[in-house]
């Protein structure tokens, strides 16, 4: 009896550790984002910029390559340096990986010129061209695909089969910028002339697509919708928390997450820096980099495929566009 209690007790302590992380989430996300247009945007202790587009140079350290924590799962940080530091190397300077905790802070450091190039969401991508003229340079093919969609997951035990199930249920966001975590999600419930506020009883936001899964699986939400590549990713390689749920939609297919620059960017360093990624699958050691971070190779990409994300931000009034 005593053992059963303890392992009780410490069943609910650990799932109180989860509910206090996604409360601080919840928190955050509530005193940003308290409508859900994600136009208002905590950069915290980055600094403001005043002519934010005039950067013509990287950082004066070397190349600096941004990525949002909230899109990489912690076990291909180390394959993302190895990326930064393979470009460096082939341009001849030093370089760094910057890892972040939102997308707004990624394009923030893409348009101040403190990141030479950063890998973000495509829902990011559209705002960031739209604000500054942020510039693709290439995206990721992976398993033969340049695209991905969005999953909307429930608990594996969950009576839940779609969106219209999901109303006075409680719902996990990732990122305010993100197309799969976000954006499609708002754009689902739209057809159904609803808003967040007034369709789930509560929402947070989770700022990891891994934190969204985590909280699915241990029933602290009843919903959330996550990149399909990082949830693949989450059962190809036995995470539980993936295995305790199930997905029950998928979306149409969406141009995959871009590399991009600043469009002020040194032109020749630019051409430089696409023709590395490019390239990169043709070279031993860059090959060895891509398998780790489970691409095929870099393929070009443009701007008009990204057209079909714009759409969904005009019709959920979640942003301004041209």
């Amino acid at each position: 009896m005593p053992e059963s209690g303890g392992g009780w007790v410490d069943e609910w302590a650990r799932r109180g550790i989860l509910l206090l992380a996604l409360a601080v989430a919840l928190l955050s996300s509530t005193s940003c984002f308290g409508k859900g247009d994600g136009e208002t945007i905590d950069l915290g202790t980055l600094p403001a910029q005043t002519n934010p587009s005039a950067a013509t140079e990287s950082p004066s350290e070397g190349l600096v390559f941004a990525v949002a924590a909230v899109n990489s799962p912690r076990s291909t940080l180390d394959a993302y340096q190895e990326l930064a530091l393979y470009l460096g190397e082939r341009l001849g300077i030093g370089a760094k990986l910057l890892s972040s905790k939102t997308y707004a802070e990624i394009n923030s450091l893409v348009r101040s010129g403190d990141a030479t190039l950063a890998m973000v969401c495509s829902g990011a991508y559209v705002f960031g061209h739209s604000e500054f003229g942020m510039e693709l340079l290439a995206s990721p093919v992976i398993s033969g695909e340049q695209t991905y969609r969005s999953y909307l997951i429930v608990p594996a035990q969950s009576n839940v089969s779609g969106w219209e199930d999901l109303r006075g249920k409680t719902f996990a966001f990732t990122d305010p910028l993100s197309n799969s975590g976000r954006l499609v999600p708002l754009y689902e419930i739209s057809r159904m002339g609803k808003i967040p506020e007034s369709f789930f009883s509560k929402y947070i936001f989770t700022y990891s697509h891994d934190n969204s899964i985590k909280a699915v699986a241990h029933g602290l939400v009843d919903a959330a919708a996550v990149d399909s590549l990082i949830y693949e990713y989450a059962l190809t390689t036995g995470q539980d928390d993936a295995a305790r749920t199930k997905v029950i939609w998928r979306s149409t297919p969406y141009p995959i997450n871009p590399v991009v620059v600043n469009p002020r960017l040194d032109p020749t360093k630019k051409a430089e820096l696409r023709r590395l990624l490019l390239e990169m699958h043709l070279d031993p050691e860059g090959k060895l980099i891509l398998k780790r971070l489970g691409f095929d190779r870099f393929a070009p990409t443009d701007d008009g495929d990204y057209d079909s994300i714009r759409d969904m931000v005009r019709a959920t009034g979640a942003g301004t566009l041209p």
